[in-house]
């Protein structure tokens, strides 16, 4: 019977136990005298707030985490151009081919202008023509064999096939075309003996020398986000990390996603990278 008693005095205490920790979680000025008795732990006392609301997680609003940071960026070719021809002829080479680079200034197609090689000079002879026509007008008019009105004409027709001489080199100029920029060729819509109408695209460059981040940030960011802001890039086709820095930032916010769209360059050459890869800026310090 003894024991028997023992058992639910214990049970008893137990029970009270447990009671008077429910009634702290209620009330937090039993919780602080409970915690003075060894009921409840101290810190578990201290954490309660005096007004018996929740407690507030504390917040470091001076070091934000450091994926709020990261944001998604893609390369981009800062000029992509469609060559084309600028006159009516058959494509007499065309030695580039997909991804193939070049330099500024290296031949990228070549026409097939005899034609107007043939009228430049035609052209030339018609111009000497009329310069002999004009300097022997001269002189006879100082001999008062012909009149001042012969002279002008000679002039004029001088004027005029000296013009048709220089519409005909401007035309033979455009027979070869070269890189505006040093690059790689993103695509060939030609082949060599095609006819090249005007305007319509035969090749399709990027230059590969001058590469930019496009990305969109939160507007918010513009508190602290001026040109200049360093941060590094993390490529994912390569697994390498670039310094860059931000270039432009975009004239307008969206008002429905509350973004911006922002610009960097990376610093330095980068000839391992190529337009269309992507990966993660890491904004430095803020």
């Amino acid at each position: 019977m003894k024991w028997m008693e023992r058992a639910g005095g214990v049970g008893f205490a137990l029970t009270r136990c447990l009671v008077m920790m429910a009634a702290a979680a209620r009330a937090p000025g039993l919780a602080l005298g409970l915690a003075l008795a060894g009921v409840v732990p101290a810190a578990q006392a201290q954490s309660a707030p005096p007004d018996g609301t929740a407690a507030a997680p504390v917040l470091d609003h001076a070091a934000p985490a450091a994926e709020d940071s990261r944001i998604r960026i893609q390369l981009v070719s800062r000029d992509q151009v469609d060559i084309s021809s600028e006159i009516a002829a058959k494509i007499a080479t065309l030695p580039l081919r997909d991804g193939d680079a070049f330099k500024a200034g290296q031949p990228l197609m070549t026409l097939d202008c005899s034609l107007f090689n043939a009228q430049l000079r035609k052209s030339q002879a018609e111009a000497g023509a009329a310069g002999d026509l004009l300097r022997v007008n001269q002189r006879l008019v100082q001999l008062r064999t012909v009149g001042e009105l012969e002279v002008q004409q000679a002039a004029a027709k001088a004027k005029a096939a000296n013009a048709e001489v220089a519409y005909m080199q401007a035309t033979v100029s455009k027979c070869v075309v070269t890189a505006p920029f040093d690059g790689r060729v993103s695509k060939r819509m030609a082949a060599p003996q095609q006819f090249a109408e005007p305007g319509k695209p035969v090749l399709t460059i990027v230059d590969t020398g001058r590469l930019e981040l496009k990305m969109i940030v939160p507007s918010k960011w513009l508190a602290w986000l001026k040109p200049g802001h360093k941060l590094n890039v993390q490529v994912d086709e390569v697994g390498k990390t670039y310094p860059a820095q931000v270039a432009r930032i975009g004239a307008k916010v969206d008002p429905v996603t509350q973004t911006v769209d922002v610009t960097a360059e990376i610093t330095g050459s980068v000839p391992d990278l190529l337009p269309g890869m992507s990966g993660w800026a890491t904004f430095a310090s803020r």
